[in-house]
């Protein structure tokens, strides 16, 4: 479970000397010249066996009547991460002392409601240690005195941050127990963050035309029409040829990791663009960790005729062939942006989420199956005659079947198939990756 810590303050008070301090790597730009820092820059850090991921955003200056873009810009970003947020350093000069700015920041922390460390730093000396008391007035219980530029007064200042962060996690796994977890997967800037942000009918994601925005899996709560779930937003998974940041690599792995620790999968596609070869590998990659699947085709509504059924018909069958034999998967066509067909893509999930959940009886499974081997058994061998007098579902996470035979090496792939498409058509295990055994009886 990762977490985000964003270090705010005003210019020039060392918060990039900071970042770059607690992720242990001269990542952010230090200058003795303010607003050096204007985007957000993200670096992930350790501390005492819990991991957890920093930003470091431009310094805050207050709005006034002159219009300076920039700042206007900055000050955005800085709102995002602060909504981004699990806990925030907000870090003060002991140097200048106490400005209306800070106090004005302060006023803006306390309406975040999250967990605030009020960071003093340029406490470069024992006797400035507590030499002004103004920033008491800020109101804040957790203050910390620190060198940002030497590091002393940090370790304290990380124990009581990794403290909180403890309590989150055990707070959000509290919360989240027995709650289905699915994540939007698919390459670059085909719309996973728009889907999240239309769901939860806000911007709580970053949005952009560039693709490469969502760096890290972002996991949000989700309670709406009687449906309660966590919602992932992860990072495009490009082709290995096109990782060439280590960033990149990073964000990949980080979309594999939420893979496994996913129920169901919404596997984006961009329409315009079709689907390619990326699409069919992250639904292999989601086969083989035995996630339920949905596949999402988004901008329909920028294609010509698209209301054409002939069109939309195509589209399925065409994929379908791609992704055989596991073919029997939800497809919707939707525009995430447009909130077209999102509202059935919950409901499907949690419809896959309790078959890939379901039990069958074993005496309910037999009663079934066996008439259909009886009626086309597998085909013999060298004059063997095949047959299949038994199966059970075995006692696992994910449906598993033990099928119990007199020749179980010589059963072929197809008649493999075969069996597992019935089971999907009789017990609707639609979306659900089922694994078939065969066994000496």
């Amino acid at each position: 479970m990762s977490y985000l810590v964003s270090i705010v303050g005003r210019p020039n008070v060392g918060k990039s000397t900071l970042f770059n301090r607690i992720i242990g790597q001269k990542k952010a730009i230090v200058h003795v010249k303010s607003g050096v820092t204007r985007d957000r820059i993200y670096g992930n850090s350790e501390w005492n066996g819990i991991h957890f991921s920093v930003v470091d955003t431009g310094g805050y200056n207050p709005p006034n009547n002159h219009i300076d873009i920039i700042d206007t810009e900055i000050r955005k970003q800085i709102l995002i991460a602060l909504k981004e947020s699990d806990a925030i350093l907000f870090l003060v000069d002991m140097e200048i002392g106490l400005l209306d700015v800070d106090i004005e920041i302060s006023k803006i922390l306390r309406k975040c409601k999250k967990s605030i460390l009020l960071v003093v730093n340029k406490v470069d000396n024992g006797k400035n240690l507590y030499h002004d008391t103004d920033f008491f007035r800020l109101g804040f219980n957790n203050y910390y005195c620190i060198s940002a530029i030497n590091g002393s007064g940090t370790g304290e200042m990380l124990d009581r941050l990794i403290e909180i962060l403890k309590k989150l996690v055990e707070k959000k796994v509290e919360e989240r127990e027995g709650i289905p977890r699915f994540s939007v997967i698919g390459r670059p800037n085909v719309g996973k963050s728009t889907l999240i942000n239309s769901f939860l009918e806000k911007d709580r994601h970053i949005v952009t035309n560039i693709s490469g925005t969502t760096r890290d899996s972002i996991d949000v709560f989700y309670k709406k029409l009687g449906y309660k779930c966590i919602l992932f937003d992860t990072p495009g998974v490009r082709k290995k040829s096109k990782i060439s940041e280590n960033i990149e690599f990073y964000s990949t792995m980080k979309t594999v990791k939420t893979i496994k620790y996913t129920d169901i999968c919404f596997l984006m596609v961009d329409a315009v663009r079709g689907w390619e070869s990326q699409d069919r590998n992250i639904f292999r990659l989601i086969e083989k960790n035995q996630k339920g699947v949905i596949i999402l085709i988004n901008k329909w509504d920028l294609l010509h005729n698209n209301q054409n059924s002939s069109i939309q018909k195509n589209f399925e069958i065409f994929i379908k062939k791609n992704i055989a034999p596991f073919d029997n998967v939800p497809i919707l066509f939707i525009s995430a942006k447009n909130k077209d067909g999102i509202y059935n893509i919950i409901p499907i999930a949690y419809h896959i989420f309790r078959k890939r959940k379901k039990r069958l009886k074993t005496n309910l499974l037999n009663r079934v199956m066996l008439p259909i081997f009886k009626k086309n058994p597998p085909p013999s061998i060298n004059k063997k005659l095949i047959t299949i007098k038994y199966c059970t579902q075995l006692p696992t996470y994910t449906p598993k079947f033990i099928f119990f035979s007199n020749y179980p090496q010589y059963i072929k792939e197809s008649y493999k198939r075969f069996i597992e498409n019935k089971i999907r058509y009789y017990f609707d295990f639609i979306g659900v990756p089922i694994q078939i055994f065969f066994r000496k009886k």
